[in-house]
């Protein structure tokens, strides 16, 4: 063995000094590393933030101003009043009247337009006989959200122009007055942002956690500091804490961003939230040392790095709500951390949820963080030891 003479010296070594400061000297080589490697430094503090800008203000899932063409058969007073309700709200832009069914398939083909109407001859006539009118709404489906909003609003200005048609005098046998909770504007960055926070740290903490322990492995330093009187354990923790640190000021950092910049403010109590984020980001770095046991170079860490990301995002309810998934991927999707981290993070600072609705997400998250860290660190130490 090349480095047995010093075998035993580093062994009596590891005997006689305490843990804390070996594993306190792992971490200041390792907060050394951090400020000269201003890449990382870039991609920790900066990038995150401008993904958070870039979703906040650019991802808005109220679909408004559609472009619309019209058809106008009718050609009357009555026809041109229901074109003007379409008019008057902001979820239809009518840019032109078309003047046959080819142009007005046309325009939707060529994407110039995502919704067509087309009001038939009789409409004038059927409107003031007493008999129903009917109106085409021609919907392009290749985008779904946009589908369901325009068929929704739609189906609201006919029926508004079928009440006003009846008369002051007529009762409806039911009303509904919805109330919104929690989000009355219905805003996107309200909905997106707290659980973008989960993702954006994930994708941080994973990556940079592994591709530290990567670049070390490949360079052969990594192997040299079991020839110190450095442990396992100690070498774990002294390479997780700056990082620990570093995803809790970026956690900190975008929560004021969304506070101030995009108003969204947290109604619950700020000390929970950050009590559940802690779990959740030694779970991604534990994850983070796993994909460094399993990759050779730093391209292989990162390829793995956005293959745990792609699940937390489609699963975990951030974008698609979980009840609608198969039952199978529902509980796939409870053993992705993500999961209980993003609606964590809408019940504290949406709903204003404590530990009485929130002790579940808190216990397996816990949960997670310890079976991950115990997996890591023994994979960790047999790989490198």
């Amino acid at each position: 063995m090349k480095y047995s003479p010093a075998a035993p010296n580093a062994g009596a070594a590891r005997r006689k000094s305490p843990w804390t400061s070996r594993a306190w000297a792992i971490m200041q080589k390792e907060i050394i590393h951090i400020r000269r490697d201003k890449g990382a430094l870039f991609f920790t503090l900066f990038i995150p933030v401008l993904q958070l800008l870039m979703l906040g203000y650019a991802v808005d899932t109220n679909v408004r101003h559609t472009p619309t063409v019209v058809f106008d058969q009718c050609r009357t007073q009555e026809s041109r009043a229901l074109i003007r309700r379409f008019e008057s709200t902001t979820d239809f832009d009518v840019l032109r009247e078309v003047n046959s069914d080819a142009e007005l398939e046309a325009c939707l083909v060529a994407a110039t337009a995502r919704v067509g109407i087309k009001i038939p001859e009789g409409y004038s006539r059927d409107l003031l006989g007493g008999r129903t009118a009917q109106v085409q709404l021609l919907v392009d489906g290749s985008e779904s959200n946009v589908a369901a909003q325009a068929n929704n609003v739609g189906n609201a200005i006919a029926l508004r122009e079928s009440l006003e048609r009846l008369g002051t005098e007529a009762v409806l046998p039911v009303e509904s007055r919805p109330r919104v909770l929690f989000n009355p504007d219905l805003k996107s960055p309200r909905f997106f942002i707290p659980g973008l926070i989960a993702i954006l740290i994930q994708a941080m903490t994973v990556s940079l956690t592994s591709l530290s322990v990567v670049r070390e492995l490949e360079k052969g330093t990594l192997e040299q500091l079991y020839m110190t009187p450095v442990r396992g354990w100690d070498l774990v923790i002294g390479k997780i804490l700056p990082y620990a640190g570093l995803a809790l000021f970026e956690m900190l950092a975008i929560i004021a961003l969304m506070v101030f910049l995009f108003q969204v403010p947290i109604h619950g109590n700020f000390w929970t939230l950050v009590a559940l984020f802690l779990p959740y980001i030694f779970c991604l770095l534990s994850v983070g040392l796993w994909i460094s046991t399993r990759a050779r170079t730093q391209a292989a860490a990162l390829q793995m790095t956005f293959g745990t990301i792609i699940p937390s995002i489609f699963l975990s309810g951030y974008v698609f709500p979980r009840n609608t998934m198969p039952l199978f991927f529902r509980w796939l999707s409870c053993l992705v951390p993500a999961t209980w981290m993003v609606d964590a993070a809408r019940g504290v600072i949406l709903r204003g949820a404590g530990w009485a609705s929130l002790w579940v997400n808190g216990l397996v998250l816990t949960a997670l963080c310890f079976g991950v860290m115990i997996v890591s660190v023994r994979r960790f130490r047999r790989t490198v030891g």
